[in-house]
């Protein structure tokens, strides 16, 4: 591709090829154990379609490493949010990697789809302020053990809905116009949610956000991380965003943001909090079909956009259907079901997986490299504090290092929003409520009810209403009660 001196080069990633069949090669000296690897290599192609999807062996792990920096933070801070609930930190350490690795290795060899999975940031604070919180602050006034309980039935739930397809149904309900909506509004959430951990924007009391503070330390680690991992990308270096996460975390080390504690640590004991589960606590609480109810919505529609944010990004929508959709189901319910016995609260589908993406990554061998990372995460979360957050305040932590690759990530998703049929009123409304919903309540599951209720309403008000699947008024109906009860 060639451009002028004025204009700039398009983001784009390798594009698929048609009815070709590429295969991905390395240069190995001859003799035995050249045959041997080579065979690893061209069975490794052949099983994760490498390069039938464009993609390289190299080009798959590096995405992997990338995804795993991207939410490497979760097993920093989700000890954290749960150990509010009186949860023992380090075994929901222990929880968190081991989980989220086993799940995310699912979704590689079954889905073979590059996503990864792990405890969800806002399922993690459902679980310990309203399932476990007390009736006087709004909360259900369960246990943990209780709790994860409940988690371990929504996932149970959420796997018979996979294997009897009830999801794949679902998804084709949904009109092709939020389907664009929900893709631009994950990236918009990702990049807002970027540029809030990089302290570039921050809550202010007359308006709902404002410009950060640029003479903080922090934030200027994380301008400089982005507009170096920006250049990079124009220039097309492999790499581009590890090698600008690099660049942050060492000007977080050599800034004093973060210190240098090790590398190497063994984990502690994941038994306070496994197979922990109160079946009996749970079923004599009045909330538990509600606690349970709710888990399942949040996790299945988090899961359905992601996805469908992801593989579109990603250019492996099949006839505008997800590959092996039922097993990347089946991962993300069954991660569900092993949190709860492990001890950590829901396993889902992370958004950040759009990182390994944007990094070339296609197939489920980037998965199988952030799962192997996410293991190691156990025995090196010494230096994973190098990644995680910087508190600058009060109830406040930037993440300098993680903030550009995200802040970029949502830039990369955001042509979706040109398929939005923005002259047809009837679906440019919905979408326009999905596209904002997303960020403006950082929740994707907010987003798509909001879209929901609009197509539902508007084609009701406007006497299109038989125009409209069941399924959809059925689902708008249903979000309208779960914002009533929220």
């Amino acid at each position: 591709m060639k451009w002028s001196g004025s204009e700039e080069p398009a983001i784009r990633e390798p594009a698929l090829s048609r009815g070709v069949t590429r295969h991905c090669t390395i240069a190995r000296p001859a003799g035995a154990g050249a045959e041997g690897g080579d065979a690893v290599i061209g069975w490794l192609d052949r099983f994760f379609e490498i390069g039938a999807r464009g993609s390289t062996l190299g080009r798959e792990v590096l995405a992997g490493a990338t995804t795993w920096v991207t939410l490497a933070y979760i097993v920093l801070v989700n000890p954290i949010v749960l150990g509010a609930a009186g949860m023992d930190t380090g075994a929901v350490m222990v929880a968190t990697c081991v989980g989220a690795a086993l799940a995310t290795a699912s979704a590689g060899v079954f889905a073979r789809l590059p996503v990864a999975l792990a405890p969800g940031m806002g399922l993690n604070f459902f679980f310990a302020f309203t399932l476990c919180g007390t009736a006087a602050t709004g909360g259900f006034g369960l246990s943990w053990q209780q709790a994860l309980a409940a988690t371990f039935i929504a996932g149970v739930l959420f796997l018979a809905s996979s294997l009897f397809k009830l999801r794949s149904k679902l998804m084709d309900a949904v009109p092709e116009p939020l389907r664009h909506g929900i893709v631009a509004g994950i990236g918009l959430m990702i990049a807002v949610i970027g540029l809030r951990w990089a302290g570039l924007l921050v809550a202010t009391p007359n308006i709902y956000i404002g410009p950060g503070d640029l003479g903080a330390r922090p934030v200027q680690v994380a301008l400089v991380g982005l507009i170096v991992t920006a250049i990079l990308v124009i220039r097309r270096v492999p790499g581009a965003l590890l090698i600008g996460a690099g660049v942050s975390g060492a000007a977080s080390l050599g800034f004093g943001l973060t210190q240098f504690t090790g590398v190497v640590s063994a984990p502690p004991s994941i038994l306070p909090t496994f197979l922990a589960l109160d079946f009996g606590g749970l079923f004599a609480a009045p909330t538990w079909i509600l606690a349970v109810v709710m888990l399942l919505i949040v996790d299945m529609f988090d899961t359905m956009g992601t996805l469908l944010g992801v593989t579109s990004r990603a250019g492996l929508m099949e006839d505008g259907q997800i590959p092996r959709a039922e097993a990347a189901f089946a991962s993300d319910a069954g991660g569900t079901m092993l949190g709860g016995l492990l001890g950590t609260s829901t396993i889902t589908t992370y958004i950040e997986s759009a990182a390994g993406i944007a990094a070339g990554g296609r197939t489920g061998l980037t998965a199988l490299t952030t799962a192997g990372l996410l293991l190691c995460s156990m025995f090196f979360h010494p230096l994973l504090s190098v990644i995680g957050g910087v508190p600058i305040g009060e109830g406040i932590t930037l993440y300098p290092v993680a903030a550009p690759i995200l802040i970029l990530i949502g830039i990369f998703m955001m042509p979706e929003v040109a398929k939005v049929p923005w002259d047809r009123p009837l679906a440019a409304i919905p979408a326009f409520f999905v596209v904002v919903g997303m960020p403006l309540t950082t929740s994707i599951t907010n987003g798509i009810g909001a879209g929901f209720i609009a197509w539902s309403a508007l084609h009701l008000l406007s006497g299109k209403g038989r125009d409209v699947s069941l399924v959809i008024h059925a689902l708008a109906g249903l979000f309208v009660l779960l914002f009533l009860l929220e």
